[in-house]
């Protein structure tokens, strides 16, 4: 077994392999750039080496500092984790003729099965279903278009040696095959050196269904049950689990049949995955085979029992796999979602900047512990304070939960939504929440185009309906009832001026828009304990009972003898005095105010925000990659104006209104903030 190992990675899944190979006794070094010198996986590192600037090209998508790094620290081993140069077969090559074990598969079974034109070769050869399209590399936009054509819109436009939905898109027609080909190629350039791209048929309703599995150097391959990833929004998956709410045993079997059959052909040696897609009949086809451990894997370590990381080093050092097909588990149901800095009610655009409050919620199931499970566990790469840098993935988190079934699962995992709390950034979790509420997921009623066509416009608070939004305009008045209780309880207060608790508020809701919702609630205390409060809305009564403090963002308690988690913030960015309330996805904003002060309230005007119709602003931040305009030059409504990259991914900004360029206030180059002009219209 190894004594120390090195890994060429960052972030969440840095630190997963860093703690088992910490369970194993074995020593990690860490390769870093600038903007990670004070990240979490170099803290927990033994050792760490600075590889470079923060951009990949320059750090952790160069090999020979990787390589001199393993030299410099004498790591006989290398995990990859995903992404990056987890799926250069030139990289792995390279490694293995430096005499450091490489863990994950040899050079040779990547090469065929890691690059997607290849390996869909190979699958047809060994009779695989595989799906319509030209599986060599296309040179030009106007030959994709062509290609499109043959095959029939849709079509999928994917990178060769993409991943994580970078370097993929789905074309309907003749413009978006055009545009959708040079930012593919772009993107797979920029994220993975590689810019050969290819033309699929897009299959409508599919569902992405894939196999997990490990083989070892003895020969032995096994597969470990499936994981439904078919939650997915711009091809990035957001929710998955193990195992599919919608395939049967028969259909599982014959998956992962195949799968192994196909593994076994390329002397597979290391976890991997085969992704399928699978139509309603529960017909199945080839997609890809990732060559590497999958950011969803905590799903399948649930279902099984096992820690992959682990595998993968024993595997890797030429131990052979302790287990047989017939001893492979299948207990529970696991569900992952992704936690991403990104904002949902801003087209889920990236949202980078410092953490000022990151508190997930209490863990019961911990990385590389085999021994404890139904419960929930948090992998991430990220701490109280720390940064989120743009130059990378938007992954802050991933929150696992591990349930008896399906149903108890995606309780346990709402309930882990609410007490998650995050600060300083935007993050996806209300539309997590909102997901995992949707009545149709909950029945398991969905393909790969749920989000495309539940959210089509969008997601929006008013997507997320609560199931009993008086509860939360009751816990604004039980927390500023308290607050009132701690202030009347303090000494010295002048006679005549002291703090009166009151029994009486009223409820405002504040509205974007300046409209406002005013509702009267009574406030008494019961039980004759502190944290206990009855308040009465109408007709509606909540008794609640909380032990938390004042100042804790996430609140638990019971509500009418039910338990719940929620967040409550105080001060808003437009109101100081304001509470934000979080709970199951909804967010509001309020005041508790009294009466009278509710009545003059009323009376305030609306101050409306300036008309900022005539520029173009950057709606996230990151770097100005181009600007398609000249002062003086006439521009169409859905005109191409700019392009900007945060995160890996390019996002392009067009026109709302035809118009006239009056300036450029933004050079190409620079590094933008949110709403920052770019281009003024005359």
């Amino acid at each position: 077994m190894f004594t120390k190992i090195l890994i060429a990675n960052r972030g969440e899944i840095a630190c997963r392999v860093i703690t088992t190979a910490k369970k194993m006794g074995i020593q990690t070094v860490a390769v870093y750039s600038d903007a990670d010198k004070d990240a979490r996986f170099v803290l927990l590192a033994d050792e760490a080496v600075n590889i470079g600037p923060a951009p990949s090209r320059e750090s952790y998508l160069v090999g020979d500092k990787i390589i001199a790094a393993c030299k410099q620290t004498g790591a006989q081993a290398l995990h990859p984790g995903y992404g990056f140069l987890s799926e250069n077969a030139e990289f792995a090559k390279r490694v293995e003729e430096e005499g450091i074990v490489f863990i994950g598969p040899k050079h040779y079974s990547m090469a065929a099965m890691g690059d997607k034109i290849e390996s869909k070769k190979l699958a047809g050869s060994a009779g695989v279903n595989c799906i319509p399209g030209v599986n060599s590399a296309i040179e030009t936009a106007e030959k994709a278009v062509e290609i499109a054509q043959g095959i029939g819109y849709p079509v999928m436009i994917k990178a060769s040696a993409g991943g994580g939905g970078k370097g993929l898109r789905v074309a309907y027609n003749d413009k978006e095959a055009f545009e959708g080909f040079t930012s593919c190629r772009n993107e797979a350039r920029n994220s993975f050196g590689d810019d050969r791209v290819f033309v699929e048929k897009f299959v409508e309703e599919p569902r992405h269904i894939e196999i997990q599995l490990i083989g070892d150097a003895h020969g032995n391959v096994v597969y470990l049950n499936e994981r439904e990833c078919s939650i997915q929004r711009r091809h990035q998956k957001v929710i998955e689990e193990a195992p599919s709410p919608f395939i049967s045993d028969a259909t599982r079997k014959a998956m992962g049949e195949q799968a192994v059959a196909l593994a076994k052909a390329v002397n597979y040696q290391s976890a991997g995955t085969v992704e399928f897609v699978v139509g309603k009949d529960q017909s199945f086809y080839f997609l890809e085979m990732n060559t590497r451990l999958q950011v969803e894997h905590p799903v399948t370590e649930c279902i099984t029992g096992l820690d992959l990381v682990e595998l993968m080093i024993r595997v890797a050092a030429g131990e052979k796999l302790p287990m047989t097909q017939a001893e492979v588990k299948r207990n529970g149901w696991a569900i992952e979602c992704r936690i991403n800095a990104e904002d949902p009610f801003r087209n889920f655009l990236p949202s980078t900047g410092r953490l000022v409050r990151f508190a997930p919620p209490a863990q019961t199931m911990f990385q590389s512990n085999t021994l404890d499970w139904f419960g929930v566990r948090v992998d991430t790469g990220v701490q109280d304070g720390g940064e989120i840098p743009m130059f990378y993935d938007s992954m802050i988190a991933k929150l696992i939960v591990h349930g008896t079934d399906r149903l108890d699962a995606i309780a346990k995992m709402r309930e882990a939504l609410n007490g998650f709390v995050i600060r300083g950034i935007s993050s996806n979790i209300p539309f997590q929440a909102a997901l995992l509420a949707h009545p149709k997921f909950v029945a398991g009623n969905f393909n790969t185009g749920f989000i495309a066509e539940h959210y089509a416009q969008g997601f929006k608070a008013e997507d997320v309906p609560h199931e009993d939004p008086h509860f939360m305009l009751a816990l604004a008045a039980f927390v500023r009832r308290k607050s009132r209780e701690r202030a009347a309880s303090l000494s010295g207060q002048l006679p005549g001026y002291a703090v009166n608790i009151g029994s009486d508020y009223v409820v405002v809701t504040l509205g974007d828009d300046g409209s406002n919702a005013y509702t009267p609630v009574h406030v008494d205390e019961f039980a004759g304990k502190t944290g206990f409060a009855r308040i009465k809305m109408g007709a509606s009564s909540y008794e609640i009972c909380s032990d938390s403090r004042l100042n804790d963002v996430c609140i638990w308690g019971t509500v009418n003898g039910e338990p719940f988690t929620a967040q409550v913030e105080r001060g808003t960015p437009k109101n100081p005095l304001a509470l934000r309330l979080q709970h199951n996805g909804t967010r509001l904003d309020v005041l508790v105010i009294s009466p009278r002060m509710a009545e003059l309230h009323a009376l305030m005007p609306f101050k409306a925000p300036p008309d900022m119709s005539r520029y173009v602003l950057s709606p996230m931040p990151g770097l100005l990659v181009d600007v398609a305009v000249a002062p003086g030059q006439k521009v169409q409504a859905g005109e191409r104006v700019a392009v900007i990259e945060a995160m890996k991914m390019e996002n392009v900004l067009f026109a709302a209104a035809d118009g006239v360029v009056s300036k450029v206030l933004a050079n190409k180059g620079e590094s933008l903030t949110v709403d920052q002009p770019i281009v003024e219209f005359a």
